[in-house]
């Protein structure tokens, strides 16, 4: 089953959200702050966090954080409506997709589950890509020197360092490795990448380019893989080739 860990200090919001979710199959844990999350994850792992923005004490963008520097486990944060800088940074620090309150429970399940299919977390299928006569098909995607496993969700520098990146930079990246050479807009990319379409003022590409770009460049301000299409959007310029791993998957 999987465990969901709810932080909110707002006791009918864990109240509400913990019937909802255990109806929905999940085994749910709420907790109220900062100090209750650290008590629960050393107790053992949990599948994702459903994280507040505004907490007592230690706030949700400093408990990201630090989730990040610990665990890889999937994080959706929740944020004041309207609040764009938090949601921006949120997703600086890691979140993998974030909702605004108030908040529909329906589209937080749909948000779940995009999540843990993304990361691998559920016993759906994994997304879907192109055909195996495509170039950018295959366990393994070379390119530019860099190796991106795809079922391990590993990506390894041309020095053979990995190199850790979240859920949503793993997806985003993978939108991009197979469509390369291609002009995605802001919208395609979120589409491929999140499986769902942005609203007006929604940067979370924008954010996600930006981190694979420190991550991935030699220089982030002027970058030779990732670049910026002026009115298009990005495009990945660089060949991808694509191979199978003939190793059992662990």
């Amino acid at each position: 089953m999987t465990h969901i860990l709810i932080v909110d200090d707002d006791p009918e919001i864990c109240a509400l959200l913990t019937q909802f979710l255990t109806a929905q199959g999940f085994e749910v844990t709420a907790v109220g702050d900062g100090q209750a999350l650290r008590h629960r994850l050393d107790a053992g792992a949990v599948d994702l966090v459903i994280l507040d923005l505004m907490l007592p004490g230690e706030d949700g963008l400093s408990l990201c954080r630090h989730l990040r520097t610990i665990t890889g486990t999937p994080i959706i944060m929740l944020t004041a409506m309207g609040s764009e800088t938090d949601r921006v940074v949120g997703l600086e620090m890691g979140a993998d997709d974030y909702l605004a309150k108030p908040f529909s429970t329906r589209e937080l399940l749909a948000r779940i589950r995009a999540v843990l299919r993304r990361t691998g977390q559920s016993n759906s299928s994994p997304p879907t890509g192109p055909t195996d006569d495509s170039a950018q098909a295959g366990d393994v995607l070379d390119f530019s020197g860099w190796t991106l496993d795809v079922l391990r969700r590993r990506l390894s520098s041309p020095d053979g360092v990995l190199v850790e990146v979240t859920s949503g930079e793993f997806d985003l990246l993978l939108a991009f490795l197979r469509h390369p050479h291609q002009v995605l807009s802001r919208d395609q990319l979120l589409d491929l990448s999140r499986g769902r379409v942005s609203g007006p003022f929604d940067r979370t590409i924008d954010v996600q380019v930006g981190r694979l770009r420190r991550k991935m460049e030699a220089d982030a301000r002027n970058p030779e893989l990732f670049k910026t299409v002026r009115g298009g959007g990005y495009v990945l310029a660089t060949d991808v080739r694509g191979r199978h791993d003939p190793r059992p998957k662990k």
